[in-house]
């Protein structure tokens, strides 16, 4: 889709898109708009119970005499409650709208209003991005689509005073959409297309943007004693990879932040085997790693000025004649030992090797893992929020505060010595689960914590938020891209430049 910005309305539109607040108040150019069509806007709303309340609209037929086929309302609410999730929440729903009614070039009107809240970002950037996000689609392997299924929507002109600001936000955002789409492209592929060499050959890609990969196999992370890690992958025939980025956008010199994702690229369960109904979605157990490469696409692609580092620990958790087995004791790469009792929770087993490579390797002055680690996060947050652990409180108030930015919530669950204790083997330093079902999400917590040393460290339970059931405001059904917006906007706000 190609975005546009203007001062002036373009001539060849097909769609008009102007806004109105609560009580059908319509904007000054929508108000514009209507005194060039006679009132006909004002009629419309008058005639049926669209009355401008948030994301509802409108679709209205335009008259002869102007060249666009219809005019479409777009319920902006009250202005005082209005902030930038709530515009983009507004241009998630045009999208939707605009290929529902088979709109080609849309023309947005968008009025920087006052008494809302949005912030510095122009509002038609923001409008712009949300458009772009909820546009996705991963159609790649169907071929016999109907036509009425396809999106129309080809060119999207956002007409605003504030053209060249906007122009220059959304060239921003748009770095970042793209991380995203990478991301969302990465969890959505099935597992014969994305295994763990493969998923190492995309993040391979990221060089293009000058960024640094290295990818660890077998043979060197044995040598680095890494037995955990190649525990979970020896039962699949698949080589287990370690890929390491690192972006070198901030001062030599200056300690990086690290983001670990888990990319268990599928999922069985091992010798512990899950549940045949439902295990087709494992496909996603990497989309802690698939948000970590996101992430690093877009910092690296709007050039953030920070020195950050991705490490991914990709695998295949298969049963064989090989697979690891309940009972089995591994030993990690930081030295200690693991009672694997069952082979499903194999998302820390491989963390505990990532985080303390890169605890050790890079010495980060913050480091977060995201991982797809619990059901039982799942259980307690459902599908709304991401479940956040953390050893300090300064960087859980920052991940907090970045995720309610960007609309991607994050709740903090509790540590302790009493939950630690829970995961104590009789036979080795700790075992792999905790307590009966006790606090599952808890017991993966306490258990990778053992691996961060004295680093300021958090752990982000997505198991919830990898991918949606429904379509939502900026997530189309499918991959969610979670994490990669809130990441960057945790360094956009707290380490760049520093």
């Amino acid at each position: 889709m190609n975005v546009a910005f203007a001062e002036a309305q373009p001539s060849d539109a097909d769609t008009l898109v102007v806004g109105v607040l609560e009580d059908r108040t319509l904007t000054p150019s929508a108000a514009e708009l209507d005194r060039t069509l006679g009132g006909m806007l004002t009629r419309a709303m008058g005639s049926g119970r669209f009355t401008g309340a948030r994301d509802k609209l409108l679709d209205v037929v335009a008259p002869s005499g102007i060249a666009a086929a219809r005019v479409v309302l777009v319920g902006l609410g009250k202005a005082a409650a209005l902030d930038d999730l709530g515009v983009q929440s507004v241009g998630g729903a045009l999208c939707a709208r605009l290929n529902a009614v088979g709109a080609r070039h849309a023309a947005i009107l968008v009025d920087e209003l006052a008494g809302t809240k949005v912030g510095s970002t122009p509002p038609a950037a923001l409008v712009a991005s949300a458009i772009r996000l909820r546009g996705y689609r991963f159609d790649k392997y169907q071929t016999k689509q109907k036509p009425e299924d396809k999106p129309t929507l080809e060119r999207l002109t956002i007409v605003t005073k504030a053209a060249a600001a906007a122009a220059a936000a959304y060239g921003y955002l748009d770095k970042v959409v793209d991380g995203v789409f990478f991301t969302r492209d990465l969890v959505s592929e099935p597992a014969n297309v994305i295994f763990p060499q493969a998923l190492a050959e995309q993040a391979r890609t990221l060089s293009a943007l000058g960024v640094e990969v290295e990818i660890l196999g077998d043979a060197r992370m044995g040598e680095l004693g890494m037995g955990a890690l190649l525990g979970v992958g020896q039962g699949s025939v698949r080589e287990s990879q370690l890929i390491v980025m690192r972006w070198n956008g901030g001062k030599t010199g200056d300690k990086p932040v690290a983001f670990v994702g888990k990319g268990v690229c599928f999922d069985t369960g091992g010798i512990s085997i899950k549940p045949a109904a439902g295990m087709e979605e494992m496909k996603y157990d990497m989309a802690g790693a698939g948000a970590v490469i996101g992430l690093l696409k877009a910092l690296a692609g709007r050039k953030a000025k920070v020195n950050a580092v991705g490490v991914c620990a990709a695998v295949e958790n298969m049963p064989s004649g090989n697979a690891q087995r309940p009972g089995d004791v591994v030993t990690s790469m930081s030295g200690q030992t693991i009672e694997v009792i069952n082979t499903d929770a194999e998302g820390r087993l491989i963390l505990s090797d990532a985080l303390w490579y890169t605890h050790t390797n890079f010495k980060p002055k913050a480091m977060i893992d995201l991982a797809t680690l619990t059901g039982a996060v799942v259980v307690a947050l459902g599908t709304y929020k991401g479940g956040m652990f953390s050893n300090n409180d300064d960087l859980a108030a920052k991940l907090a505060a970045a995720g309610g930015a960007v609309g991607e919530p994050l709740w903090r669950l509790p540590l302790g010595d009493e939950y630690d204790r829970d995961i104590n083997s009789d036979i080795a330093d700790m075992k792999n689960v905790g307590k009966n079902r006790e606090a599952g999400s808890i017991a993966g917590a306490v258990f990778l914590q053992r691996f961060v040393g004295d680093t300021p460290w958090a752990h982000l339970d997505i198991a919830g938020m990898a991918w949606a059931k429904k379509d939502f405001p900026l997530v189309p059904k499918g991959a969610s891209g979670y994490g990669v917006r809130l990441l960057d906007r945790l360094v956009r706000d707290n380490y760049e430049g520093s």
